[in-house]
């Protein structure tokens, strides 16, 4: 079963935004009062029963089971009847905000922190819709319960063979959007070893060097903004909270985040797809660019969004075929890709020169060279057997640390024909 998602823009009209905005509000209410009741479970049981608790609320009676999710959603039609509001919005999409509940309910269990917490106004901002008696998808609407059909930019067809499963409208800012998603009951595989490798190393002096010698500049989105989004949220700071004029204001910060979002991630699909133009395996590494982000350069690397790029090369990858693997990270750049010696540096110094064999290119360049020898290395193991690679012969810096199969070259067929 394959289950892919397309983004497309929607275009509500003043009633419809109206409409939508409501809903999510009355989905915020319903997710507090859920939460609630789980807080008030919880603090009642977490001193003795025989004796009174000073500092939570109360003790609630020993009987009284776990608010789970069924219970939750089953009393959902005795809410109606107390509080109509609920009815304006259609079952499903309020059921989902309950179910998201338990989602984060069941990850806070599961990592034993992250505890969820309540929604503030203006923080709920998608509604799903979960199921459709038939394709709510044309050409220029989407057609959606108890709101009727808004105008739709469908820039890119739904697939051929793909039924639509579940919709989610989430805004940005005063914009509208619609997550579809698509499922086909096809299998696919994923792309074996083949082809040219490439080793990709990220920094903040260059966004990203290949192995094949490829450099790129950071284009450091935010902080070519940051003076104008500062000015923005200094007047922001001296509006009365929640009057009109700081609504406004705030929608010109929130714009000024959606546009940095956009031409990041639009950058990263664009050298994703440069990537997979220039070769068949492309090699990243293994690193939590969390810690780094914690770091005194963390504005710079959350500004590079090196985790999200990383994610988005991997589906690039798997959308057209290509290989797509994780190295090891440890020493790439204090090791030599022509002879595999240690060549110990700092930072500050940017051209790798090895003492021992001569070999001397960028540094950034050497650690792409030495991530995509130890690639190949991966794929190249026992557990391979049967599937053909074919390794960087040609290279500069894949001498003796490569495999011992030979590559063919980019102009002539990649894969062995079957006999």
């Amino acid at each position: 079963m394959l289950t892919i998602t397309h983004r497309y823009r929607i275009y509500p009209d003043t009633s419809q935004d109206q409409q939508l905005i409501e809903w999510m509000d009355i989905c915020r209410s319903a997710y507090n009062h859920a939460l609630r009741e789980i807080k008030d479970w919880c603090d009642g049981r977490k001193c003795l029963i025989d004796r009174c608790s000073i500092e939570k609320e109360y003790i609630l009676s020993q009987p009284l089971k776990f608010p789970g999710e069924i219970q939750q959603l089953n009393n959902l039609p005795k809410a109606k009847k107390e509080f109509p509001r609920l009815s304006e919005v259609p079952s499903q999409v309020l059921q989902q905000a309950i179910k998201q509940l338990h989602v984060a309910w069941k990850y806070f269990q599961e990592r034993g922190f992250g505890f969820p917490r309540f929604k503030k106004f203006g923080q709920f901002k998608s509604l799903v819709f979960p199921q459709f008696k038939e394709n709510p998808v044309t050409n220029l609407h989407i057609k959606l319960p108890k709101i009727g059909a808004i105008p739709v930019n469908l820039h890119r067809p739904i697939p051929t063979g793909f039924v639509v499963k579940q919709v989610r409208i989430l805004r940005k800012a005063d914009k509208w959007y619609a997550f579809i998603s698509l499922q086909c009951d096809v299998s696919v595989p994923d792309p074996i070893p083949h082809g040219h490798p490439i080793g990709v190393d990220v920094g903040l002096e260059k966004f990203l060097a290949t192995s094949d010698g490829v450099l790129v500049k950071p284009p450091k989105f935010f902080k070519e903004l940051q003076g104008k989004l500062k000015l923005l949220q200094r007047r922001l700071s001296k509006k009365k909270k929640r009057s009109k004029n700081y609504e406004k204001q705030r929608l010109k910060v929130a714009r000024l985040h959606h546009q940095i979002d956009n031409t990041r991630k639009d950058f990263h699909y664009k050298q994703a797809h440069a990537l997979c133009d220039t070769g068949d395996m492309v090699f990243m590494e293994d690193l939590d660019y969390r810690t780094s982000a914690k770091g005194m350069f963390g504005k710079h690397m959350l500004d590079a969004a090196f985790g999200q790029f990383r994610s988005i090369v991997k589906y690039v990858c798997w959308k057209r075929g290509k290989f797509f693997s994780e190295v090891d990270a440890r020493g790439t750049s204090q090791e030599c890709s022509e002879c595999g010696g240690s060549v110990k540096k700092d930072l500050s110094v940017r051209v790798h020169h090895c003492p021992h064999c001569g070999y001397k290119t960028d540094r950034d360049v050497a650690a792409g060279q030495n991530i995509r020898n130890r690639g190949i290395k991966l794929i190249s193991t026992v557990g391979q057997t049967g599937k053909e690679t074919a390794c960087a012969d040609e290279l500069p810096g894949a001498g003796v640390t490569q495999s011992r199969q030979v590559s063919k070259s980019r102009k002539g067929a990649t894969r062995k024909p079957r006999k």
